[in-house]
């Protein structure tokens, strides 16, 4: 297996988290042109995010490992598959990549480089289904790696796209996607007031994941001969 310095994986990182933001920002923003049915612009906000994660997933993957996502790289350094020196160092190529997807989407459809969103995301329920979807998203990525390896990309496209719909908050599960969605006030934006909050709820959810999962995928010891 091909090993990349630390310089491409940071590249990668960056480029995957911002064609992500991109993609969800983007999306967003075509839906609400040609729509005025909530339904159908949350429909097309969703459809474009988990095939996009596929994509990247699968392309990308070899070089940086596609975490896309603090929370997921937080994960991974617990686990001491991500050493901690390079650690912060992908999170903050996934905040930097994150912000930059979204000036991309923004000068696509020509509107301001930077808008902080005016879109307020609180509450309990809100809350709880961060904490929610990350946890499953976390879920999905440990024991697919671990039981099939070959299909993480999809399964993590899947789990999205089915999570923007069964959660209340329609599934952030990641501190730099959220955070580079306070930078745009469209239909996928959340206000900065509201972030702190979803971020501590994702963070949770992945390390309440870790421990989990840990237990879970621990086989049973062979008794000793």
């Amino acid at each position: 297996m091909q090993t990349y310095g630390l310089d491409k994986r940071l590249a990668a990182e960056a480029l995957g988290t911002a064609f992500l933001v991109a993609a969800v920002v983007g999306s967003g923003v075509m839906a609400v042109n040609l729509t005025r049915d909530v339904g159908l612009q949350l429909l097309g906000n969703t459809l474009p995010t988990g095939a996009i994660l596929v994509v990247l997933i699968t392309t990308l993957g070899p070089i940086s490992g596609a975490h896309f996502n603090p929370a997921v790289s937080l994960a991974f350094m617990a686990r001491g598959q991500l050493p901690r020196s390079e650690a912060l160092f992908y999170m903050l190529a996934q905040v930097l990549g994150a912000a930059a997807g979204a000036m991309v989407a923004h000068l696509m459809f020509d509107l301001p480089v930077i808008e902080y969103s005016s879109r307020v995301r609180t509450g309990a329920p809100q809350w709880f289904s961060e904490f929610v979807a990350t946890f499953g998203l976390l879920a999905t990525i440990l024991a697919g790696v671990r039981f099939q390896p070959h299909g993480v990309a999809l399964l993590v496209g899947l789990y999205i796209t089915a999570a923007y719909w069964f959660t209340a908050s329609t599934s952030f599960a990641n501190p730099a996607v959220a955070i580079a969605r306070s930078l745009t006030n469209t239909f996928s934006g959340i206000s900065p007031s509201s972030l702190p909050a979803f971020i501590a709820a994702e963070i949770a959810g992945a390390l309440a994941a870790l421990a989990f999962m840990t237990w879970l995928l621990e086989p049973k010891t062979p008794p000793a001969s």
